[in-house]
């Protein structure tokens, strides 16, 4: 079936209004848990082919986190939907005004290859409760993980509810000429424009979830062994393809050189002496993305790691110092397990060359004294306090960009929002006619003084 055919026979089956029943969208979500649940140990194995991923890591970075939306929208779905009561003002003092939830339409998600499970179904979760149909569009760097996304949907709904389409950048650019209702992407800034542009021919409204360059900054009052540990986490997993991953170290002069001995006795301590042969370290996409990674390695003076075997798509955890503000490597998103360090004296300096950058997805902070300094005068899409990573693991936070690094959020209730139009409505009685909005606009002026 064509791209054409599939969006065409979506819009049909929305118009028929079967996707708004309560309990289909709840008959859906349950078949999705279903679905995942029956095709587990293919996902990890897929997962494992592609990027090399353990089946604890892939449980508890793609599907645990799907799993958990899923139960939480089945939880609260009847009360998100159910129409929102607003207090009336003078002008509508006997007219009654409500919020009505209503699902935006037909719906495109385009996944990246990091998270390939994770951020493919965690935005259907949102299309499914809010009402929409959805074209799911998978990557073309993991095949394994697409060809297994690609059955499971399949078996789990009709084509003209869920589909899922395969494919590189033209098909993307087939898919972005449709008109669809709403656009959800994740992936880099750079394709992002191009998806905002291609919507913006038909008004369609866009989700952005980008990447950028998330700075790491660890104070003189920090606690430099968990500093080190949290760090060490967050830039290693999944090789640091990972939107949020602390990207660059902005670190005290005074606590420099314990931290980056900490860092790397925690990486020793998580995957071995020998990395390379660890179960637990995954591996980077492709070779063009291995050389991009080894062409970086330039930038800086190594001080721990630097080891690439293109064969097998390995990349060392590799700290590298003195670095060039205006090089590729403070400029461009790693996207790798490489974590360059600069150092300051005083926090405004940190917090100067943050501001003079793009807006970053996450910023992380280590320390006590400065934290509230630091968050009152930098901007993120969101962060953590003595720790990396996991705002994303709570679904009660609202998760996205700002600026260059995305705009709209989702997750728990955001990702239903994210999905539906909240659609204003006020009934007013038939017994009163307010007098004033007619002309001649009889007690205008009486009227005036109370407005």
């Amino acid at each position: 079936m064509d791209i054409k055919s599939i969006v065409a026979g979506q819009k049909e089956y929305f118009r028929s209004g079967r996707t708004k029943d309560m309990d289909f969208r709840l008959r859906s979500l349950r078949a999705l848990r279903s679905g995942i649940l029956k095709y587990e140990r293919e996902i990890y194995r897929a997962l494992w082919e592609d990027l090399h991923k353990s089946v604890e890591e892939s449980y508890l970075t793609e599907l645990s986190i799907v799993l958990d939306e899923i139960g939480y929208h089945i939880r609260n779905l009847r009360k998100w939907s159910r129409p929102e009561k607003v207090p009336s003002t003078l002008t509508t003092i006997f007219s009654r005004s409500r919020i009505m939830y209503e699902p935006l339409g037909v719906s495109l998600i385009i996944s990246p290859f990091n998270y390939p499970v994770q951020l493919l179904l965690d935005p259907l979760v949102g299309a499914i409760s809010s009402g929409c149909c959805a074209v799911l569009k998978t990557s073309r760097e993991v095949p394994h993980v697409s060809a297994v996304m690609a059955k499971m949907i399949r078996e789990c709904f009709v084509p003209r509810y869920i589909a899922v389409v395969e494919g590189g950048r033209g098909v993307n650019e087939e898919l972005t000429a449709e008109r669809f209702d709403f656009i959800f992407f994740t992936g880099s800034t750079g394709v992002g424009k191009s998806i905002m542009e291609a919507a913006s021919q038909n008004l369609t409204p866009v989700l952005l979830e980008l990447g950028g360059k998330s700075p790491c900054i660890v104070d003189r009052d920090a606690d430099p062994k968990v500093a080190a540990k949290r760090i060490a986490w967050g830039k290693a997993l999944n090789a640091g393809q990972t939107c949020i991953a602390p990207d660059y170290l902005l670190v005290h002069k005074d606590v420099k050189d314990i931290l980056i001995k900490g860092i790397i006795s925690a990486w020793e301590q998580m995957y071995g002496k020998d990395i390379a042969a660890s179960p637990y370290f995954p591996r980077i996409v492709n070779e063009e993305a291995v050389e991009r990674l080894a062409g970086l390695l330039k930038q800086g003076k190594v001080v721990y790691g630097g080891g690439v075997d293109k064969a097998s798509r390995y990349v060392s955890p590799t700290i590298v110092e003195a670095v060039d503000d205006r090089s590729d490597v403070m400029n461009q998103e790693i996207f790798g397990p490489i974590l360059p360090v600069m150092e300051f004296g005083e926090i405004g300096e940190a917090i100067q060359f943050i501001s003079d950058r793009e807006k970053p997805l996450a910023l992380y902070f280590f320390g006590k004294e400065n934290r509230a300094t630091v968050f009152s005068r930098t901007s993120s899409g969101g962060g953590c306090v003595n720790d990396t990573i996991m705002h994303i693991a709570n679904r009660h936070l609202p998760f996205g960009g700002v600026g260059y690094s995305g705009m709209g959020k989702y997750h728990g209730r955001e990702s239903f929002l994210a999905f539906s139009n909240r659609r204003a409505v006020v009934r007013s009685p038939l017994w009163f006619d307010m007098a004033v909005k007619y002309p001649p606009f009889k007690y205008f002026n009486a009227v005036r003084r109370f407005i």
